[in-house]
């Protein structure tokens, strides 16, 4: 820095304090210093314009400065807006985080939940599975064996037939007064006889060996061929018949076998009672020769249509039978559980008693007419209308019975 101001400050000092008799003689010294001073005060001036130039310069740079103090005031004020954005942002995403963390652990939770659960449930599904299986095997079981004992049940029946055909052979000539023979007069030993207008009427008992019902129609035609023992010998009609078991009749063919010399008729036990009676008209006769072609159209019309008709009740009642018994399957299978159950409860209050039948007693056509006559008014009164036609009428019109 200049020692101008100094040399200054020390010259108006010195002029102040400067007496008479200095100023008188030692003017000179006076003037050099103002001179001196004079310079000082030039030096000073330039010293003044130089600083008020950089002071100007200062200032500027200061107004630069403050413009940009302003400016970096403005743009701190929007960072500072921006970073409180950007803190809000962070909490929240730190809110976030935090809530994502809870439904983590909460997933993780419920996952081991549902997993623990699921491992249960296929725990209780495979028990369910084998029980299942276990039931399916048991249904298996008991159907296999009930169709054993069905089997067996036929079988039995089969080994019974002989007598049971007896029996209710000796029970009918009993009811009517008919001459049963016990021991034929002929050869060939039949199982049955009847003694009908002086001509011995064979009735043989025929049913399966096993329980394949496949060859048996060969068996009755077998059978039919070998009746010819009864048929060439004297005083034997030469219309044999063989009694066969009810339930064989579906899987019977051929009812009549026409042979040169004499006719087999099957026929089933069923039709035993009026198939006798059919044949005991020839008694109203003096002699066989005497029926007309008619009256003998008739009888083997009437024959035949016992042996039809009872194939065909065993062939509905075999038709509903297996509907029945689908029913009975779905009522057990598509019924709910509860309403099942209730179903069994109510199924085992039933009871179902059908007329008993009595050996004493004969079945009245009159009495199961007038049965038949007051189910249809009942019918009638519930507003069921039923066609006017008789009972064969209505068995004709069927689908199944065509």
């Amino acid at each position: 820095m200049s020692n101008h101001p100094l040399l200054l400050k020390a010259f108006l000092d010195k002029i102040k304090t400067l007496s008479f008799w200095s100023r008188l003689f030692h003017w000179g010294d006076v003037r050099k210093d103002l001179v001196d001073a004079a310079a000082a005060l030039a030096s000073l001036q330039n010293d003044l314009a130089a600083s008020e130039q950089k002071l100007a310069a200062a200032n500027l740079q200061v107004s630069v400065f403050q413009e940009g103090r302003r400016n970096g005031e403005a743009q701190l004020q929007s960072m500072q807006a921006e970073l409180s954005t950007l803190r809000e942002r962070i909490l929240n995403a730190q809110h976030e985080l935090q809530a994502t963390r809870e439904d983590n652990i909460r997933l993780k939770k419920e996952d081991e939940f549902r997993q623990q659960k699921y491992s249960e449930e296929i725990v209780s599904l495979q028990e369910i599975r084998q029980q299942l299986l276990d039931e399916r095997a048991k249904e298996v079981e008991e159907r296999h064996q009930e169709e054993l004992d069905r089997l067996s049940a036929l079988k039995e029946t089969w080994a019974a037939h002989q007598t049971d055909v007896q029996g209710k052979m000796k029970v009918i000539c009993q009811k009517h007064t008919l001459n049963y023979v016990d021991k034929a007069p002929f050869r060939g030993e039949p199982d049955n006889a009847l003694l009908i207008c002086d001509e011995y009427v064979v009735f043989d008992a025929k049913s399966p060996a096993g329980e394949d019902l496949k060859n048996f129609p060969l068996y009755l035609k077998a059978q039919a061929e070998a009746a010819k023992k009864y048929a060439k010998q004297e005083g034997v009609k030469k219309d044999v018949f063989l009694v066969v078991p009810t339930n064989t009749l579906p899987v019977v063919s051929q009812f009549v076998y026409n042979m040169a010399d004499y006719d087999v008729y099957v026929v089933s036990v069923d039709v035993l009672e009026p198939l006798i009676l059919s044949l005991c008209r020839i008694e109203d006769y003096e002699f066989a020769e005497q029926l007309s072609p008619e009256e003998r159209d008739n009888i083997c019309r009437i024959i035949g249509k016992f042996a039809h008709l009872s194939k065909r009740r065993i062939q509905i009642d075999s038709f509903f039978a297996r509907q029945f018994i689908e029913l009975a399957y779905k009522c057990e299978n598509s019924l709910p559980a509860d309403i099942h159950e209730k179903v069994l409860e109510f199924e085992k209050s039933e009871k179902l008693n059908p007329p008993q039948e009595k050996r004493s007693k004969s079945i009245s056509t009159k009495e199961l007419e007038s049965e038949h006559s007051k189910i249809e008014t009942e019918v009638s009164a519930k507003g069921i209308v039923l066609p006017n036609d008789t009972i064969p009428g209505l068995l004709n019109g069927l689908t199944l019975y065509k």
